[in-house]
């Protein structure tokens, strides 16, 4: 079982970056998929959060207009789609995905905004 994140790094404010993490070893397509956060010194927080068909997704207040959720079930593939960064975005941008009692998390992706 594998969820692997990718897509993190630098950027200005108001700049762009897609998240992606890629999903191996188990039926991706039966599973939701949620993208947390963590910053420095802060507890892991959710950001956004998806069904298993992606008929459904709700995102966190702070960043609602701003980022995106999707998923392509036959690529086994979720993504983060993140416009008009701001600094306090600057985070590890965590994968999960929950089915029942299974729960997968990769390993982050560092994303820094900053001029």
């Amino acid at each position: 079982v594998r969820l692997v994140e990718s897509g993190g790094g630098l950027v200005q404010p108001g700049g762009s970056l897609r998240l992606s993490c890629a999903a191996s070893g188990f039926t991706f397509s039966r599973y939701g998929v949620s993208w947390y956060r963590q910053a420095p010194g802060k507890d892991r927080e959710l950001v956004a959060t998806i069904n298993s068909s992606g008929s459904y997704t709700n995102l966190v207040d702070s960043v609602k207009g701003r980022f995106t959720i999707s998923r392509a079930n036959a690529k086994n593939t979720a993504f983060l789609q993140m416009d008009s960064l701001k600094p306090e975005d600057t985070a590890v941008y965590y994968c999960n995905a929950n089915f029942g009692w299974s729960n997968y998390w990769g390993q982050g992706t560092q994303v820094t905004v900053s001029s």
